[in-house]
């Protein structure tokens, strides 16, 4: 375990250790001659655009209004951020364990655990309220682009514009909501060059059907997240209800026997969550070298810490584990992106998209008086941002030992005030129960390790001869950093606290050198100085951007779909390997790959185990059932949980995420090797049968309805 150890903690820019390609390894690309392709802005279609001549023309499928309407009511978004489906006319919901798996273990009596072990209802009694979860459906989209574009146009400065857009959203959101009773929200798109409101059903009432065992919902855990070939049964069941009775629904879709073919058009319905395809090159170029490079180290130093807990904590397995794919899910996700940004290839296509829209602009003279500058104007905001941003990033750490320096400061500037110009609590009747209630909640063990990341993170961020690093942290850096940091300080204990404000003057607290006050005295000067010019440039690039998508909207229009935005969309695609590490993905991979994993790992619990009720393989089960697959449809995060529908509108599949090539999807999507996996209908129906014997469960799912 302890050489296993080791290996995961290596940084993830050591196992990954080539760059994205959109081609096969054997064939050399010279950049200069690289192309953009309109195509490669995506397939993530709204439901009051969707092309259908194109889908004829590629599919020899054109949807009828009527289906897309079916197909929009059919889908759901789900609680916060994923996507989901009913599933029968009972109002059966469709998503991924991994959208819900948070409220398995508080809704476990005593002496069980859903989390590790599943959970299902044979009853509709003993179907479980889950409390403050809810799913959208999408009921009506209206355009109001022009309402809010005049609101925006009519402020005179950034600030102003970005002040009166937000606020005609918010006007057209509580009028349509108190007229319709139903959750409206305006949805931007093409970065502002037009403007959707969604009308939603709202369902408050779900309750938990049924959850598979976490193992098989996670199978290979942090080392399998976005990869492909595949093999787990990431789902789970829910119900709506609707006065205490079982939602009834004219909008579902029915699950089909054998799922889909090779080839045979499919489409993935959910809400992805964004993607900055529109966005300039010079945005992309400061992703590259600042944003994403530095919230992939804090994400390095957060594993580390998460995985040293579950190894620390082994009769909290499923937690601690819990907590490992948490963090590893958003540290691969920016990998996977931030390794995107360094592949030529992609930074070649997005520059060739850039020049060619410029090119547009300045042929018409309308279009270049109005909009000409913007690429300029963006590149000196983006410069502007990159000269304050490492210095602002690092001023908002906190912890229980900033807030007490914060707190100290506070006291300190309060006590050198004459006593009437004192706050309440800082009087002299109340001073000594204020000095108690000053100090925060201190877990010592919780806190040093969390001290460690931002230590660790900062010297990243600001290299060894910042002042924060070399004057406050000693010039030290991990562990060395926080012992020196926790012995060099009065803040780190109550006792020493309450002793430090009693036994010294506000002067003396201020000059005390102690290293979380030093810290916090030199953020709060900073942050006076760099907070007003964030915001501004952050203005001035949200108006640029609006003028973006204005632009990109004017010259392309429905030829390509806006940036995804956690609305509900139709992506078209098709079931399909492709090459990857000088090798060939299967369209498909099967249950026999599952138990290969299980044995090829020696059967331990992580990461490839299986739960009890899966080690044996069942007599009536055939290996050779696909357990998963993958297909060219084009998702991002907020996709896990999209239903995987075939034309006659039966479930084929069901979404979980993409390979690790996808997550430079927030770019650019190429189809060559950019794929959807998914779950197999035909092997989790299997499995319902099989495996769980969710008789009640696989005659709903087959009928359409209960019996």
């Amino acid at each position: 375990m302890k050489k296993l150890k080791n290996f995961l903690l290596i940084p993830i820019f050591l196992f990954i250790t080539t760059l994205l390609r959109s081609q096969s390894i054997y064939e050399p690309v010279d950049i200069s001659k690289v192309k953009f392709d309109l195509k490669e802005m995506g397939t993530m279609w709204t439901f009051d655009a969707v092309p259908t001549d194109y889908f004829e023309k590629k599919y020899g499928f054109r949807p009828t209004q009527e289906w897309l309407d079916d197909v929009m009511k059919s889908a759901l978004q789900f609680g916060g951020g994923c996507s989901a489906a009913f599933v029968s006319e009972d109002g059966l919901i469709m998503t991924n364990h991994h959208c819900a798996r948070n409220v398995l273990l508080g809704l476990s009596p005593k002496g069980e655990n859903y989390l590790r072990d599943g959970y299902y209802a044979k009853t509709m009694a003993e179907e479980i309220k889950v409390s403050r979860l809810f799913v959208d459906q999408l009921i009506q989209i209206i355009d109001v682009t022009d309402e809010v574009l005049t609101a925006f146009r009519s402020g005179s400065t950034d600030e102003e514009k970005i002040k009166n857009r937000s606020a005609k959203i918010s006007e057209i959101e509580k009028k349509n909501s108190e007229e319709t009773g139903l959750t409206c929200r305006v949805v931007e798109l093409y970065k502002g060059g037009k403007y959707s409101l969604y009308l939603y059903k709202r369902y408050n009432d779900i309750r938990l059907v049924m959850a598979p065992d976490f193992q098989i919902a996670a199978t290979g855990w942090d080392w399998d997240n976005f990869t492909y070939p595949r093999y787990e049964l990431d789902f789970m069941f829910f119900r709506a209800y609707e006065n205490d009775k079982p939602v009834k629904t004219d909008h579902f879709f029915k699950f089909s026997a054998k799922g889909a073919e090779e080839g045979e058009p499919i489409f993935v319905v959910g809400r992805p969550g964004s993607t900055q395809r529109l966005l300039s090159v010079a945005q992309l170029e400061f992703f590259r070298d600042k944003q994403y490079k530095y919230t992939l180290s804090m994400l390095n130093e957060q594993y580390n810490i998460a995985y040293e807990q579950f190894l620390a904590n082994p009769d909290r397995f499923d937690e601690m584990l819990n907590n490992v794919l948490g963090v590893g899910n958003g540290r691969k996700s920016f990998a996977g992106r931030y390794l995107g940004l360094r592949d030529e290839l992609i930074m070649a296509k997005k520059r060739d998209f850039e020049k060619n829209l410029i090119a547009k602009v300045n042929g018409d003279p309308a279009l270049k008086s109005k909009y000409g500058h913007i690429w300029t104007s963006i590149k000196n905001a983006v410069d502007e941002l990159s000269g304050i941003y490492n210095d602002y990033i690092t001023l908002s750490f906190r912890s229980p030992y900033t807030i007490a320096a914060q707190n100290a400061i506070t006291y300190a500037e309060q006590m050198k005030l004459p006593e009437e110009k004192r706050e309440g609590r800082f009087k002299k009747d109340s001073l000594n129960v204020t000095i108690e209630k000053l100090y925060p909640v201190v877990n010592f063990e919780t806190d040093n390790r969390n001290l460690r990341v931002v230590v660790n993170y900062m010297n990243i961020v600001l290299g060894d001869n910042h002042f924060i690093t070399r004057e406050i942290f000693g010039g030290k850096v991990g562990d060395e950093a926080v012992k020196y940091l926790v012995s060099a300080s009065n803040l780190v204990s109550k006792e020493k606290f309450v002793k430090l404000l009693k036994e010294s003057t506000p002067d003396q607290i201020l000059k005390s050198g102690d290293p979380f006050i030093r810290y916090q005295l030199y953020s709060n000067d900073k942050r006076k100085v760099l907070e007003p010019k964030y915001r501004e440039i952050q203005n001035t690039l949200s108006v640029l951007n609006q003028s973006l998508g204005e632009v990109v909207f004017s010259v392309y229009g429905n030829q390509i779909p806006p940036d995804a935005t956690s609305s509900l969309r139709i992506s078209d695609g098709v079931i399909a390997g492709y090459e990857y590490n000088g090798t060939l993905a299967p369209g498909k991979t099967t249950y026999f790959g599952l138990w290969d994993r299980w044995y090829s790992f020696g059967k331990k619990a992580y990461p490839w185990g299986l739960h009890p009720r899966w080690q044996n393989i069942p007599d009536e089960f055939d290996l050779s059932v696909p357990i998963g697959f993958a297909s060219t449809n084009d998702i991002v995060g907020g996709n896990s949980g999209s239903s995987v529908i075939n034309r006659n509108k039966e479930v084929v599949g069901l979404v979980h995420d993409g390979n690790l090539e996808s997550l430079a999807g927030d770019f650019i999507f190429l189809e060559s090797n950019n794929r959807t996996v998914a779950t197999d209908s035909w092997g989790l129906m299997e499995a319902l049968k099989f495996v769980y014997k969710t008789d009640r469960l696989v005659k709903e799912l087959q009928q359409g309805k209960i019996n």
